[in-house]
């Protein structure tokens, strides 16, 4: 604890003292696990996972974003102290500097469970479109983050976040409670199969391209407005693209979510005489809302019948 505060107080300009850090790590008297989570699908994960034997902090607080968050000396503190952090690198700048200045023996990545899927705005390129759409295709190049919008992913995941903590603590069932979370996830998994095997549409029209998981789990069709940030800014021709794209589908839904602005998804709306519908990421829940992941997923779920058509 002293060498891991000691760096942090150095790295933070400030003069160590023992009131500062406590002098040694305090004795945790309910002998719980100490798990940091990066964002609330993790923290869902890990709580589920890990039961009565952990005990979960989560870094990004409810309604806010999380892609951009700044960690505060606390936090930063917290994932030092940890005795595992739980995280998605790539997803959050400040936590993989973090985790890799004061975690790197403790840490577990989400993302290393298996590979990440190309991110990719979807949507049909048409004549004389390609040359102008070049620099918004640079900007979705790379690996997609969103991957627990994929049931069966996430429960890949759990299983491989068991495995880690029983590293840690052999004596406890997390493989138990993982197979517990993967036949809740099975389950959702096939009410998604079976609830959108046949609609009249199959094109989701979003405000950034967070769904591209779960278009490909689903044979659906994302077509995002931005890329994989939510706050940035789609030009005017990416605008006349995407609301052609809704155009030529009968798009009767345009899709924004919880944590960002609507305006842009609303712009798009008006253009096509559209309507709006919240479509959830699942990156934060707003504070005090009620249900979990699995009840979030399924609102996502009838809100995607309703907009497809889905018999």
């Amino acid at each position: 604890m002293l060498k891991r505060c000691t760096a942090l107080l150095a790295a933070a300009g400030l003069a160590l003292t023992t009131t500062a850090c406590g002098g040694s790590e305090p004795a945790r008297a309910d002998d719980k696990l100490a798990v940091v989570a990066a964002f609330y699908p993790l923290e869902y994960l890990a709580k589920r996972i890990g039961g009565d034997a952990v005990t979960v902090t989560g870094l990004a607080k409810p309604g806010a974003e999380p892609h951009d968050l700044e960690l505060t000396l606390n936090q930063v503190s917290q994932v030092a102290d940890a005795d595992l952090v739980v995280y998605l690198r790539g997803f959050q700048p400040a936590v993989d500097e973090a985790v890799e200045g004061q975690a790197a023996d403790h840490a577990f990545d989400a993302a290393a469970v298996a590979p990440l899927l190309d991110a990719a705005a979807g949507g049909h390129e048409h004549e004389g479109e390609a040359a102008g759409e070049e620099a918004h295709a640079e900007e979705e190049a790379g690996p997609d983050p969103h991957l627990w919008l994929d049931p069966a992913r996430l429960a890949d995941v759990g299983d491989a976040l068991a495995k880690r903590l029983a590293e840690v603590d052999g004596s406890q069932d997390f493989a138990g409670r993982a197979r517990a979370l993967r036949a809740d996830l099975t389950t959702l998994d096939g009410e998604f199969t079976a609830g959108l095997k046949t609609c009249e549409r199959r094109e989701i029209v979003t405000s950034h391209a967070a769904f591209g998981y779960l278009a490909a789990r689903y044979q659906l069709e994302q077509v995002a407005i931005t890329g994989l940030s939510p706050e940035s800014e789609p030009s005017i021709q990416r605008l006349t693209t995407v609301a052609g794209e809704a155009r030529e589908h009968g798009a009767t839904t345009i899709f924004f979510e919880t944590l960002v602005s609507p305006d842009v998804a609303k712009t798009i709306a008006d253009k096509v005489g559209a309507r709006t519908a919240v479509l959830d990421p699942l990156e934060g829940l707003q504070p005090g809302a009620a249900g979990d992941y699995l009840s979030v997923m399924r609102t996502n779920l009838s809100t995607l019948k309703s907009a497809l058509g889905c018999s």
